[in-house]
């Protein structure tokens, strides 16, 4: 990874009154990393900008309400709203945005685990970056490990999930960034993920579709290559509703 760019204090001494949203994007593109709907750019926040950008996030929130012409002032129902946004946003939905990866404890395969292994189903909650509406579902994951896995809690494949979610999304996307990283931290001799979601792009607007859902997968290692055990991976996912 390129090292990062000088955050210190100094470095921001002369630009007091800037938007925050302006120097964290300055420092990407001088650092040349891309700052997609789905990416991570914690390593270019500086202590207490978190803050700062949530100021930012409410006072453009208000800009779009005053332009619906709601009334925020004697409306006692939104008089808070674009607060409660910004917060939505930042610390929640799309935290997985602007904080570091969970710490993570590997350890390693002191008993030669060599058997599959299923973590699931795992409640995934995301937001696609079409419409910002939410992407509800499940993910199961299967690990073929080898003498050298790294071997991590059941609970952990959730909050590697769970970061990985919380970003604006596309499912497609959003798996393979997932298993990308399970790879990494884990270096499986295969790695399977299927992940069934309701887009309420489609519920809850456009076509209106309640029990419409999408699936797909994600194959590595010995689960693309052997049929076999891919299709026993597959045969011990419950029964999908």
């Amino acid at each position: 990874m390129k090292s990062s760019p000088d955050l210190s204090p100094a470095a921001d001494a002369t630009d007091e009154g800037t938007p925050v949203s302006v120097k964290i994007r300055e420092r990407l593109q001088a650092a040349r990393r891309r700052f997609n709907a789905n990416d991570n750019i914690a390593d270019f926040i500086e202590p207490g900008e978190l803050e700062n950008l949530l100021d930012e996030v409410t006072a453009k929130m208000e800009g779009v309400l005053d332009s619906m012409v709601i009334d925020t002032e004697r409306d006692h129902n939104t008089g808070n709203t674009a607060r409660r946004v910004a917060k939505m946003y930042v610390h929640e939905v799309f935290k997985g945005r602007y904080v570091k990866a969970p710490e993570i404890t590997e350890f390693p395969n002191a008993e030669r685990l060599n058997e599959l292994m299923i973590v699931g189903p795992i409640t995934v909650r995301s937001a696609c970056s079409h419409h910002f509406c939410p992407v509800i579902g499940r993910l199961w994951i299967g690990v073929m490990p080898n003498e050298r896995t790294n071997v991590i809690g059941l609970s952990k494949y959730a909050r590697l999930a769970e970061w990985i979610m919380g970003r604006p999304q596309i499912q497609e996307e959003a798996v393979v960034q997932l298993a990308d990283l399970i790879q990494q931290k884990t270096k499986p001799d295969g790695l399977a993920l299927v992940m069934e979601a309701t887009h309420f792009c489609m519920a809850w607007r456009g076509v209106k579709d309640m029990d419409s859902k999408m699936i797909n997968s994600v194959m590595r290692g010995v689960f693309l290559k052997d049929a076999n055990l891919r299709r026993e991976f597959l045969s011990l996912i419950p029964q999908k509703n």
